[in-house]
């Protein structure tokens, strides 16, 4: 677990000191930011969906959760959720969630995360964690600093994630083999290239309603 609560660390750090550039970035200097980020957001997402494999089970994967996020409303209940939050904790930002949401998908959707976490799981190194730590940091920065306090919050469901991963593969690592996490990496693409978009403002998604694919992709390769 000691690998999780570095990477937990690293985002809080790296999100905090974006903060503070955030406080001394110009309304002007912000707009540009904020496209810059978004290229990168579907940079990261294209490079995960290069090797994708089995198309149809992903599509499929991603049509079924996306209807089921729908139904459930997922992205209506964690807007809510979310402004709950801030008029808990007096959070002045409109631009929470969508920091929260996109953080919490590029530090935990993705090979690095699930082979790490399985890796330290098992008793191995948490060298890969330790990576990951490193480049989440830089990220958390870049992010905060264009969405606000959302990122620094994004460390509790990235623990959370994570340590349930580890759990889990101490007692089933089996379950975890390259087809899923070729699949969780594949799809979580898709979603950030969904997210990219968002954050450039070409076309409002609903990505919040997609998440539920993420779970059926797992149990559609387990199963098939």
């Amino acid at each position: 677990m000691v690998g999780t609560i570095v990477n937990t660390i690293a985002v809080i750090a790296g999100g905090s000191i974006g903060l503070v550039l955030k406080k001394n970035m110009p309304e002007r200097i912000s707009g540009i930011y904020f496209q810059a980020v978004g290229l990168f957001t579907l940079a990261i997402g294209i490079t995960m969906i290069v090797k994708m494999e089995q198309i149809l089970i992903i599509v499929g994967s991603l049509a079924i959760g996306s209807l089921l996020g729908e139904w459930m409303r997922l992205e209506t209940k964690i807007e809510k959720l979310s402004d709950r939050l801030k008029s808990k904790f007096r959070i002045v930002n409109e631009k929470f969630t969508e920091g929260l949401i996109t953080a919490f998908l590029l530090f935990c959707i993705g090979s690095m995360t699930v082979l790490g976490t399985i890796q330290e799981g098992m008793g191995g190194s948490s060298d890969l964690l330790f990576t990951k730590s490193l480049m989440d940091f830089f990220s958390a920065m870049i992010l905060a600093s264009a969405f606000g306090i959302g990122v620094v919050v994004s460390a509790v469901p990235l623990f959370i994630f994570q340590a349930l991963l580890t759990l889990l593969a101490m007692y089933a690592s089996r379950f975890f083999n390259a087809e899923i996490i070729m699949g969780l990496t594949s799809l979580g693409g898709i979603l950030l290239i969904g997210l990219g978009i968002n954050i450039l403002e070409i076309k409002k998604l609903r990505i919040m309603n997609m998440l539920p694919s993420l779970l059926i992709v797992v149990i559609l390769l387990w199963i098939f």
